[in-house]
């Protein structure tokens, strides 16, 4: 099969991407350093390519234009990286159910559902482990209502995450017992139950975008775990206030292992349990 020699070509120079990079990162809140620069011209040249555009500089004029944006989510989907597996970083999950549940709950003057928001949801992992150790290990579900929402900027993996189909790598981690009692095995991977594919709410969002999540409020625990290593300060700080606006007071934000709120915000107070270092929106006093 021959190639076109036209778009073996295509190259993208200093001043064009520093262009698209600031531009990204006003969209997305994403910034790409000098390191990341092969894996972010490969993507580019591919949509170039894709959607047939004469250059680099015909192609970022359209991504910018096109008002319908359908382009810059295709890029946006390409560009967001989405590893994980189910029950990463377990520690926070029985933090969750050790430390912070009781917390919750002695502070509930109603009975209104215990709220938990994930974000970056990726292909759903994280908030399916949620769901299953609240299941297995916290006895309060069984009185409590629980509301969990996952959410994220890139589309195709929320339909991945809405599917709810896995390789064996995604579920090497589970316990046998917890994979025959939510999985079934099929063709191509282990899908989890219709259940708890019913039980979490997936939902577009971009995170650094106001309007995107001003209708996400009274939140018991945030988990955002692995996003804010992807940001500058600017776009921590906005993702931190917005947390903070989200959660009901005494709420908790769990962050990824490597991640910390201490310079992007004074909002929040550390706290240090037996599992895990959280951040916790102070309980307002009268």
């Amino acid at each position: 099969m021959k190639t076109d020699p036209d778009k073996a070509k295509i190259t993208i120079g200093a001043e064009d991407f520093q262009k698209f990079r600031e531009f990204f990162y006003r969209k997305t809140g994403i910034h790409f350093d000098a390191s990341k620069r092969y894996f972010v011209d490969k993507r580019l040249v591919e949509r170039v390519e894709a959607t047939s555009s004469d250059s680099f500089r015909d192609y970022f004029s359209m991504l910018r234009f096109q008002a319908s944006g359908e382009e810059l989510q295709t890029l946006t989907n390409l560009m967001t990286v989405n590893e994980t597996y189910f029950f990463r970083e377990e520690y926070q999950f029985k933090c969750l159910v050790d430390s912070l549940l009781s917390e919750i709950v002695a502070r509930k003057t109603d009975r209104h559902p215990i709220r938990i928001w994930v974000i970056p949801s990726s292909s759903g992992e994280e908030p399916y482990s949620i769901a299953i150790y609240l299941l297995e290990r916290w006895p309060g579900i069984h009185a409590w209502d629980v509301e969990i929402i996952a959410s994220d900027i890139d589309t195709r993996i929320l339909a991945q995450a809405r599917q709810g189909l896995y390789s064996a790598r995604s579920i090497q981690h589970l316990p046998d017992r917890y994979l025959q009692h939510y999985f079934t095995r099929q063709s191509d991977g282990y899908q989890i139950c219709r259940d708890l594919r019913q039980s979490v709410t997936f939902t577009r969002v971009n995170l650094t975008e106001r309007a995107d999540t001003r209708g996400y409020r009274d939140f018991d625990v945030i988990f955002c775990r692995n996003l804010l290593i992807y940001f500058d300060d600017v776009s921590r700080k906005t993702a931190t206030e917005t947390f903070y606006d989200a959660l009901r007071p005494g709420g908790f934000v769990c962050l990824g292992h490597s991640e910390s709120m201490s310079r992007s915000s004074s909002l929040y107070k550390v706290r240090k349990f037996p599992e895990a270092i959280v951040y916790q929106r102070p309980v307002e006093t009268a």
